[in-house]
This record gives structure tokens, sequence and C-alpha cells, in this order.
């Protein structure tokens, strides 16, 4: 077999079968096929594109390319939820305790962010002693006497992936929709989950910023899923303003846990509640998507939910007493009202620029070896479709530093557009695929 030969068939418009996409990811993971040629079949890739069964086998092709969690000793349907992300989505620390108090088992391996906020890893951290990392034999146990267990991603997981998007990234072929759910799906597949609900973002703060490119992208993972023999669904979601109010990991945390005694802000409630329900019937532990989210709000209104955080907290080292006391979270030094003056309907807020004001207060991280204050951040008051008056706070700013406060300012302010007409508040769910 030749890589010559592989580049000019799919040049061609040709399909590749599973034995020459597996030779071009092994041989590259290995080192044996040098960056020119994979990057000559990614541009061929990008303009030719690739059928569902090619797109499967390259995706369990990453997937196979280094460790691969066994979740076989946990009993049942294990469920996991997955965020093409966003500014200020904290959906996993609301979701996974709620889930599980419904009966689904969730073992789910979590990463740490690199960008706008902390990952979900990050703000777990926000509840002094929580340990981020378990052995084998707790991981499995907690997940089958509790139901749930959420840890660090550990071990090589899709090592082709993270060579392929490296190359990606410098030859402009990062954009294709077979390339990008092919790298998602193998992270996904790799962690050993039998049933994967998608949360596909779509907007200003997201990856996508147009919807159809984000149902495209549902589809085509929704389809992979579907097709290597795990259960997959997807909904697209608005990422168009911030998910919630909270922006900062300790900030987030604390809206999870109002949003879980069910006093949470109506899109990060209306999204988990969505989220919950298919995650629930994907588990086999609901007859339709009704009695699903009835479920789901019977276990809001009874605080079976938020007992389940409790004692998911506790299960892994940290101090579940900051589930009743946010005194027990990182507190930041100083915080200050931010104001724009104008009177008038927020008509638009540029999602990115909110995620980039909480990155420079020291929020997120703009490298992988950036540490990270998990005390700052932003709450925003005023949403599309809000009225302000002058001097009423849009948003209020936790901070540790004025010169950071400073640069934080500047970019909110460019980020609200206002309009003196009233404004239509937008829908949040877009689409859901299965």
């Amino acid at each position: 077999m030749r890589m010559y030969d592989i580049i000019d068939c799919k040049k061609r418009g040709l399909a590749l079968t599973k034995e020459e996409i597996d030779f071009v990811v092994q041989g590259y993971t290995k080192g044996d096929i040098p960056d020119y040629q994979v990057s000559a079949l990614l541009m061929a890739i990008y303009f030719q594109g690739m059928s569902l069964e090619e797109t499967a086998y390259l995706t369990m092709a990453m997937a196979s390319s280094g460790d691969q969690i066994d979740l076989s000793p946990i009993q049942g349907i294990k469920v996991d939820k997955h965020s093409t992300g966003g500014v200020g989505d904290k959906t996993t620390i609301v979701l996974a305790p709620l889930v599980a108090a419904a009966g689904a088992k969730v073992a789910k391996m979590s990463g740490r962010g690199l960008g706008h906020t902390g990952g979900t890893i990050d703000k777990l951290e926000s509840f002094e002693g929580f340990k981020v990392e378990l052995t084998e034999e707790q991981f499995f146990d907690n997940v089958n006497a509790h139901h749930i267990a959420v840890v660090g991603q550990s071990g090589d997981l899709a090592p082709a992936d993270k060579k392929l998007y490296a190359l990606r990234d410098v030859t402009a072929t990062v954009d294709n929709m077979s390339l990008i759910a092919s790298s998602i799906m193998s992270k996904k597949i790799a962690s050993g989950a039998d049933a994967i609900c998608l949360d596909v973002k779509c907007g200003t703060g997201a990856f996508m910023k147009k919807l159809e490119d984000a149902k495209a992208l549902g589809k085509a993972m929704v389809d992979i899923g579907n097709h290597v023999g795990r259960q997959t669904m997807a909904v697209v979601s608005d990422m168009n303003q911030p998910l919630g109010y909270a922006v900062g990991n300790a900030l987030e945390v604390m809206e999870a846990i109002n949003t879980l005694r069910g006093k949470g802000p109506e899109d990060l409630t209306l999204l988990t509640i969505t989220l919950a329900s298919h995650m629930l019937m994907l588990a086999g532990l609901a007859k339709d998507v009704e009695a699903a989210k009835n479920q789901i709000q019977d276990l809001l209104s009874t605080g079976a939910a938020i007992d389940k955080l409790k004692e998911w907290i506790k299960l892994q080292g940290g101090d579940e007493r900051a589930v009743d006391d946010f005194s027990y979270l990182p507190q930041a030094p100083y915080h200050r009202d931010f104001c724009l003056n104008q009177i008038g309907y927020v008509e638009a807020i540029n999602a990115e620029a909110v995620g980039k004001a909480a990155l420079v207060l020291g929020a997120g991280r703009e490298t992988k070896e950036s540490s990270i204050d998990l005390a700052v951040g932003i709450v925003i008051h005023k949403k599309i479709g809000d009225k302000i008056n002058v001097d009423e706070p849009v948003a209020t700013i936790y901070y540790n530093n004025e010169q950071k406060y400073n640069l934080a300012t500047s970019i909110l302010e460019k980020a609200y557009k206002i309009s003196d007409q009233q404004i239509e508040k937008p829908d949040l769910i877009y689409d859901i695929i299965h």
C-alpha cells in the first residue's frame, strides 16, 4: 500500500477503504508517513469530501490510535454528554447530578479549559479538596454505587487526532465537516460511553457561527456515533450570548447550584432539562421525552438533584458545605458594577467578547501553562431583549487587579449593541437531531 496511491485516489474523488484509512492513521501516528503527504491528503479530503463510511472509518482509526477506556465493569448503559463549547457553559455541573439522581450511569471524563474560562474539571476544583483523579477501581465503584463520577482525561486518548489536528491547523483544512466531526467523536468513542448526547453550540460565542453549519456538524456526529454502534443524538443550541448569567469558574458553580435548586436562569434550566430528558431516553429510563421531562422536573422540585450534587462532591473529596454556603467557594477580592450609560434594549451581545473579558481577568488560559484564578469573572444582568436605563448595571465584574479590570471593561463596552426598539428574545433550542 502506497501513500501516493491513497492521495491520488482521494484527489480523484474516490472513496477510501477502511484498510487505506487505517494505514494512513497508523503510519502518521508512528511517524512513518511524512507531514507533506498527509497534508496533501487532507487538502484532497477538504475539496472532495468523505462519505459517512469513510468518516466512520477515520473516527474509529483515531479512537483506536491510543488508549480506549473500557467501562464494562460498570453495570447498565453509560451515558455521556459533550458540548462543542461556549461562554458560560456550566451545563455538566447541573446535568451530571440531575441525570444520576434519575438513575442513569454518568461515567465522564472532562478536560481543562483552554480559552475564555476553565473547563468542567477546573470549575469542579472550586470545591476545596475535589479530586479530579480517581483510581480505576474508585471510578467504577462510584458509578456503580452512586451513578456518578467525573474525572480529568487520563491516558493518551486519540493521539492521532491531536497530531492530525495540529497539521490541519497549519494547512487551512480545519473547517471540513467530516474532519471536525471525526475529531470530536474519536475522543468520545475512546472514552467508552454507550450513549452520547451532544450539545452543538451555534453563534458568536461558538466554533460554529452559522446555524446551517451547526446543524450539519450535529448530523455528521450523530451519523458517526450511530454508525459505529453508539446511541447518539444532538441538540443544537444558541450561543449568541452567554449561557446563563455567570462567566467564570466559581461564579458558574454558584449558578449551577442555584439551577439545581430550581432557581437558575431560564435558558440554563431549559437547556439542562432538554439535555437531561434525552439522556434518560438514551439510558432507557423513560418511555418518551415528556415523561423524561416530568421526571427531571420532579428531581429539581423535590431537592433530590441538589442532594446528589452534595453526595458527588463528597465522594470525590470536595467540601460539600459549599453547596449550602457559597463562602466556601473562591471569592474575588473586588467587584464593581459595569454600566453602559445608555437607554434602550439589548439588541445583541458578542458572547466571544464577554468570554475574552473574562479571560483577561484571569478566568481562563491563554496557553496550557497558564494558571487560572477560580474566583474572577463576570455576571451579566442584561441579556438580549432586556431593557436598560442610564446608570443601570448591565454586568458586575469580579476581579483581583485594577489593570485587568480596566482591560475587561474596554472589551465589554464593545460587546453590547443597544437599540431604541424593543427586541424579541431569541430562541435557545434550534434543532434536535436523532
